[in-house]
């Protein structure tokens, strides 16, 4: 349990600038709904999978995405619809085919961010099982 400091609520409180009344919102409440949703798409370890293998890739169809995730065809096409109705990826007809791309330009340090906070040892969200 953590204890609290006479400087704040938590040890590392007082190392946050300004006074909580001079501080920013971590979002603006006007947009929370929508960060929610974004958050949810990518809070799906399938939908990761499949973004991790676009952003390496750079662009690839439905059957590339099946082969280099090991998901179904049809779960990989549900999730593929989820993450192009969120705006996070787009789609290439080409004849017959699809293919995909990350259109979001804000994907990769929202991962990089987490994934960096995940494997510090020190972090209290390192510890956490899935």
């Amino acid at each position: 349990m953590e204890s609290m400091s006479s400087e704040g609520r938590f040890p590392d409180e007082q190392k946050r600038p300004g006074s909580p009344a001079e501080r920013m919102e971590l979002i603006a409440r006007t947009l929370i709904k929508r960060a929610a949703h974004r958050f949810k798409l990518m809070g799906e370890p399938a939908r990761l999978e499949l973004l991790n293998a676009l952003f390496v890739a750079g662009e690839r169809n439905v059957q590339e995405l099946v082969e280099a995730t090991g998901l179904g065809q049809a779960n990989v096409s549900k999730h593929l619809g989820l993450l192009l109705r969120g705006r996070l990826i787009a789609r290439r007809q080409v004849g017959i085919f699809a293919y995909y791309r990350i259109i979001d330009p804000t994907l990769e340090e929202i991962c990089r961010l987490v994934t960096q906070q995940l494997n510090n040892p020190t972090s209290p969200s390192s510890s956490e099982q899935p």
